[in-house]
């Protein structure tokens, strides 16, 4: 069986390519954007930054910065209107990982009609997405150019996750210019969430060479750069490298998929609207001893692009490593400890665990715990 690769047809990577993005939307050959970002980046002038470009090739835009932190159907529901209410022909998102997965479910319903709800699970549409210019605000999501996205349905309380190759945007934006203001709180969520995503990938059945290339290489420059990122946000070079780090785990988790790390942080984002790279970085020592106890062999190789001693030691010694390790760097960048920190209630465990299971990266995951593991998982960091 073929391996396929999913990503952009057209990606722009690296300091002051904001700039050069004109051109690339005059070809596209469409006349009106709906602009699609937050309330924070549009008001402190971020946006601007970016719609200057469309003003720069005559391309009119409306901008649509209702997106939560978590978008919800709401969000991609109002979104889907005024991109038909203002006759828009296209898609250009500004933000990090919440507005780029609402211009996603906006583009999709778009096309394909119905409710974001319907589209649930993998490959649940049957029509490209509107075409979309994306624009990435930090460093760890990778939502611009991968295949997935997740939208809260408000009323069940759950983060659905969607895994649609029609979902892929058009062109990929990220210029680290952009990121040189986002607070340490951020760039560290956000790095943490992209590490998530890297080790994910390798210990995923789903991996093969390419992804596991991409995944050991995100690793290895994740523990070199993170750290200076939070400490001096201005520090450019630590700010393009994390843009890097983030292209290559995104194609690795894009292409091999996730596992049970981003299963149990989706439901703490569901129901508590928690900081989806925060919830990853607690979670992801927890789940990875696991996973290490059924494939120790995986956590060498792991452990080796972490800059981690690896001659003389059994498989087993460094996944025990790695281990200590993520908890080191959660420690070193500022996330929490402990869930009861953010709000959670050990009373809310039972439906944790139970939506953690249903979610569409749980088969990633090297193996499926049951729903008392999971609990128990959970308690740990409680």
């Amino acid at each position: 069986m073929s391996n396929v690769l999913y990503v952009p047809s057209t990606n722009l990577i690296g300091r002051g390519c904001l700039k050069e993005v004109g051109p690339f939307i005059e070809e596209l050959g469409f006349k009106k954007a709906l602009v699609v970002t937050d309330k924070f980046l549009n008001e402190s002038g971020v946006a601007a930054k970016v719609v200057e470009q469309l003003d720069k090739s005559g391309v009119e835009f409306v901008i649509y910065d209702e997106v939560k932190p978590n978008p919800t159907v709401k969000n991609v529901h109002d979104g889907v209107d005024v991109f038909k209410e203002n006759d828009c022909d296209f898609i250009v998102s500004i933000g990090g990982g919440s507005p780029q997965d609402a211009a996603k479910g906006i583009g999709l319903v778009v096309t394909n009609g119905g409710n974001v709800r319907d589209y649930e699970g993998v490959n649940q549409t049957k029509r490209k997405a509107v075409p979309t210019v994306a624009v990435n605000t930090t460093a760890g999501t990778s939502a611009e150019y991968t295949i997935n996205y997740v939208i809260t349905d408000e009323e069940r309380e759950v983060k659905m996750v969607m895994v649609d190759k029609n979902s892929l945007v058009t062109i990929s934006v990220n210029d680290p210019e952009l990121m040189l203001d986002k607070p340490a709180s951020l760039t560290a969520a956000t790095g943490m969430d992209a590490l998530t995503h890297a080790i994910e990938a390798i210990v995923t059945p789903g991996a093969y060479t390419i992804t596991d290339a991409t995944a050991l290489a995100a690793v290895e420059n994740i523990f070199k750069y993170l750290p200076r990122a939070v400490k001096d946000g201005h520090d450019i070079e630590a700010r393009e490298q994390m843009v890097y780090v983030m292209f290559l785990a995104g194609v690795a988790f894009n292409n091999a998929g996730l596992g049970f790390v981003h299963s149990m942080a989706h439901q703490l984002g569901g129901v508590y609207d928690l900081p989806h790279g925060v919830c990853n970085a607690m979670l992801l020592p927890i789940v990875e001893r696991e996973n290490a106890k059924r494939n120790p062999r995986k956590f060498r190789a792991i452990a080796k692009a972490a800059g981690l001693e690896t001659e003389g030691k059994t498989d087993e010694q460094c996944a025990e490593d790695v281990i200590v390790a993520i908890k080191k760097m959660s420690e070193e960048v500022g996330i929490p400890s402990k869930l009861s920190e953010l709000g959670i209630k050990e009373i809310d465990l039972d439906k944790l665990a139970e939506n953690s299971l249903k979610d569409a990266c749980a088969p990633g995951n090297p193996f499926m715990p049951t729903k008392e593991e999971t609990i128990e998982m959970f308690k740990e960091i409680i």
